[in-house]
């Protein structure tokens, strides 16, 4: 008896990655973000993506496992980004040509967070180091110990405020006359403590210092900065600030 051999192909290894990524993604991404996720497990950027660490309106956040470690892998959702939003940041910065598209868009954010984030890493700024990056996907260092996620600036007890208050500063200082950006969302929320160590983090709204806007953005970050810290008993006076980190 002849017997006909079954064309049934077997699982393909990227089928069952995307399987497992759309699990752990609870289906709120599209084909394509999946595509991308599955790729960049191909290439060994990383080796599982294991859980979200943190989560917002425009982009989820998650560990993911590597040869070496762990690394945080930024994804930005298509369906829920404000373009209206974005829009403004995008719009007077020369590294970007403005778009109309909402996909468009969502990748230049994330295209515009990577070249951020290695404008930190070249210019000494505390600020996770950028690993790799694809359509609306960043991945970058993560900030953690033992695989568990440091904690933000408003959810620690600092032990001295003084010392993380200028430390922050002298970073928004550095990176506005070394790096020429401005962060333009600075805040307790955007800073995570390694340890004792303040690093700052989500780039994907900071300008160059020759946006438009990028004056009144770093007058917004050093108010947030000192207001904070005034509560901790820290006294800055914003003027004065203002003026070291501009031309001190």
């Amino acid at each position: 008896m002849a017997y006909k051999v079954s064309k049934r192909k077997l699982p393909l290894r990227e089928d069952k990655q995307l399987h497992e990524i759309n699990k752990i993604a609870g289906r709120v991404f599209d084909r394509k973000t999946l595509d991308v996720l599955v790729r960049m497990l191909n290439a060994g950027i990383f080796r599982s993506l294991d859980y979200p660490i943190a989560s917002g309106k425009e982009a989820i956040v998650f560990r993911a496992t590597t040869k070496t470690g762990y690394a945080a892998v930024k994804v930005y959702k298509y369906e829920t980004s404000s373009f209206h939003h974005m829009l403004p940041y995008i719009e007077g910065d020369p590294r970007f040509k403005a778009v109309r598209r909402k996909r468009d868009l969502v990748q230049l954010w994330a295209r515009k967070e990577f070249a951020n984030l290695q404008a930190c890493c070249v210019s000494g700024i505390s600020a996770p180091e950028p690993i790799a990056m694809r359509d609306n996907v960043v991945v970058m260092e993560f900030l953690g110990e033992k695989g568990v996620p440091y904690a933000l600036l408003e959810d620690v007890i600092v032990e001295k405020p003084a010392e993380v208050c200028d430390a922050i500063l002298a970073d928004v200082k550095k990176l506005y006359r070394d790096a020429d950006i401005v962060h333009a969302d600075l805040s307790p929320f955007n800073v995570i403590m390694r340890k004792q160590e303040p690093v700052i983090i989500d780039w994907g709204q900071a300008v160059l210092t020759e946006h438009p806007q990028a004056e009144n953005y770093l007058r917004s970050d050093v108010t947030n900065i000192v207001k904070y810290f005034g509560r901790l008993g820290v006294k800055r006076e914003l003027e004065t600030t203002l003026e070291k980190i501009m031309h001190g």
